[in-house]
């Protein structure tokens, strides 16, 4: 097995991505972020760093309708997110794990009527959090 090392700027986007573990991000978003911190990170850095992150299950990466990129959220503590669904709050972008037995058995009845599998990987509930709601 290859040993993996811990590099400063790998240390630096871990250490982001986990202070907002709730919130989904570009490859854009987070070099800004970092960058703006007082790193000094250049973009092939940010992509490499982030592919790596998803082949060992750190992130999860998916495509959004209105955004024209990836986008990553912090996973450690939820595997690859493919057994549950995701809600995302369109004014913040904060991201909700949906692990609730009520939408597993919304799947099971949709699969079993309609013959139609969800994609829980890709399936992105959106609507407005209780905190932006509030405002």
């Amino acid at each position: 097995m290859k040993a993996e090392y811990k590099t400063k700027p790998r240390n630096a986007i871990i250490e982001y991505l986990k202070e907002h573990a709730d919130t989904r991000f570009t490859a854009r978003d987070i070099l800004n972020a970092i960058n703006s911190g007082g790193e000094e990170l250049d973009r092939s850095t940010i992509y490499r760093n982030l592919e790596r992150l998803c082949k060992e299950g750190e992130l999860v990466k998916y495509k959004e309708r209105d955004i024209n990129a990836a986008c990553y959220q912090y996973s450690e503590n939820h595997g690859s997110c493919h057994k549950h669904m995701h809600a995302r709050c369109m004014q913040c972008g904060k991201v909700i794990h949906l692990e609730n037995e009520i939408l597993r058995e919304a799947s099971q009845k949709i699969q079993s009527e309609y013959g139609f599998d969800i994609d829980y990987g890709k399936t992105v509930i959106v609507g407005t959090c209780n905190k932006c709601r509030e405002k």
